[in-house]
Formats: structure tokens, sequence, C-alpha cells
């Protein structure tokens, strides 16, 4: 049996700006909206799917990426370049740093509604 994960659903504030926030900082397209969705696809094809219509308090999610060594980079750059607050660590212990966890590198940041988002260049347990 094969197994993908095809989308998910992120609760927003505004589903435009948060869509274009993401977007922007990975340096993907916003999709057309569908339904009361806008979609942002990620190169393996999953949609996270901005949506507004939270009913309560919205509660912060962690979303993950996966990335190259040049992505990284590049994504770093843009959140260098917009100011935006950046933690080595999900708990936001470490502010202005990146981890080199596995071998690796990662950062994590905030979208507008508060996800913790985060880019790293090794999976977890992949490496010494």
């Amino acid at each position: 049996m094969t197994i993908s994960l095809n989308h998910t659903i992120v609760a927003a504030t505004d589903k435009k700006a948060s869509a274009r926030f993401l977007a922007d900082i990975l340096g993907l397209d916003v999709s057309p909206e569908y339904g009361p969705f806008i979609p942002v696809e990620i190169p393996n094809g999953v949609t996270l799917d901005f949506y507004e219509g939270v009913d309560g308090p919205l509660v912060p999610q962690h979303y993950a990426f996966l990335v190259s060594e040049d992505e990284f980079d590049a994504i770093f750059g843009r959140i260098k370049d917009r100011e935006l607050p950046y933690w080595a660590d999900p708990h936001h212990h470490r502010p202005d740093e990146i981890n080199t966890n596995d071998g690796g590198r990662g950062v994590y940041w905030e979208d507008p509604d508060g996800h913790n988002l985060e880019i790293l260049t090794r999976p977890y347990g992949s490496g010494a």
C-alpha cells in the first residue's frame, strides 16, 4: 500500500495574507482559491490549504519543511531580509541562531498567526 499526505488545513485569521507569507518565504506560488481555501503547493505535491473559518481561538500548529542546502540558504536569507525573529529550537529558547541537528541545519520562525514554521536540511535521526 502506498500512503502519502495530500493536503492539510492551516487555520488563519487572514488566509490570503498567511498563504502569501508562506509562499514568499519558501519561494513558492499561491494557488487559486479553491472553495473556502487558499492552497500553497509544496514541490512534493502536498498542499497547505489556508482557511479562515475557525470557530474559537486559533491554535498554533507546527509545520516543518525538508529543504536542500541551497534552498535553506535562500529561505533563511528571506527570513533575515524581512528581519523576522528566528530560533534554533522549537521552544524559542535560542534566538538568532540556527541548529546543526543530525549534521544539517535548521531554523524556526512564526507566521502571522503564530504557527511555528521550520526548515531543516536533514530529517531528525538521520545523522550523527
